[in-house]
């Protein structure tokens, strides 16, 4: 085969995938290729199982193979910053990417777009949801914390209330993101959600297999909007606990949905719509 006719294959149809260790659970071969299929569109989404230690020669490699990105999952999120060659402002503040485009020369080009998935699936699931309504609780401080908060300081929050189980994560984030951001000892977490207008379960505590959130709810007003990044199971005990006090609840699969879109219009030429069916197709 000769190098013109890998070239005319790999650009009739693209590469892309998700790269981390492990990546057996991911559901992101199942969402991408739900919209490869849907549009009609020639291309190819695998998952890629990367030691750390071969994180920077497979990255090298990729962009040679006929990738044009990838996404990034734990525990490569924060590593890939240091080996890509541009970084955008909101990945650089959050300090972790998801997403990496390769360029032509086989620069990368390394962004994260979970805040933008998570407000966009309040968005679309809570249309009437108002940053501005009072004041945002997180519980957590990690990764995708950093993510969401971000994005609610971005959308307009004027107070944001965080508490972590390591208290250190927390102060870090107030000294990055600043004064808007208020810290809270974890004992003291349900405090934080005292005439609290939105409430978030930015950790893994209630995820099949995990410990429970323990976190009381007795200060909770039924007038917030509560949301779980958890998405296995959808409906987690903090958000049919929320539920059950009149709050109105959004699952984490939207968020998951939602951040993946960026990346597979620049992968495949085309932004995907998140709809039911795609929800459905990821469920399956």
């Amino acid at each position: 085969m000769t190098d013109d006719s890998v070239s005319a294959r790999i650009d009739h149809a693209p590469l892309a995938g998700v790269i981390g260790m492990p990546v057996a659970h991911s559901r992101s071969p199942l969402l991408h290729g739900h919209w490869l299929r849907h549009y009609g569109l020639a291309g190819h989404y695998v998952p890629m199982p990367v030691m750390p230690q071969h994180l920077a020669e497979v990255l090298r490699i990729l962009p040679r193979a006929g990738f044009a990105g990838v996404n990034v999952t734990i525990p490569h999120k924060e590593a890939v910053l240091a080996l890509a060659d541009a970084v955008t402002d909101r990945a650089a503040l959050i300090g972790a990417a998801n997403t990496l485009i390769f360029r032509p020369d086989g620069g990368i080009h390394a962004d994260n777009t979970d805040g933008y998935g998570f407000i966009a699936n309040l968005m679309q699931n809570a249309p009437h949801w108002r940053p501005d309504a009072g004041p945002a609780a997180v519980i957590g401080a990690g990764g995708a914390a950093r993510a969401v908060v971000a994005s609610l300081l971005d959308s307009g929050v004027t107070e944001l209330r965080i508490a972590n189980r390591t208290r250190l994560r927390a102060d870090r984030i107030r000294a990055e993101f600043g004064t808007r951001v208020v810290v809270y000892d974890w004992v003291q977490a349900g405090h934080m959600l005292e005439d609290a207008a939105t409430v978030v379960n930015a950790t893994a505590l209630g995820m099949d297999g995990k410990q429970a959130l323990r976190v009381p709810l007795d200060a909770l007003p039924d007038s917030a909007l509560v949301t779980d990044l958890v998405y296995t199971p959808l409906m987690t005990p903090f958000l049919a606990q929320a539920q059950a006090r009149g709050c109105q609840i959004v699952d984490g699969l939207g968020m998951l949905l939602h951040q993946a879109a960026p990346g597979f219009e620049r992968w495949f030429g085309r932004r995907p719509e998140v709809d039911e069916e795609t929800r459905q197709a990821v469920l399956a």
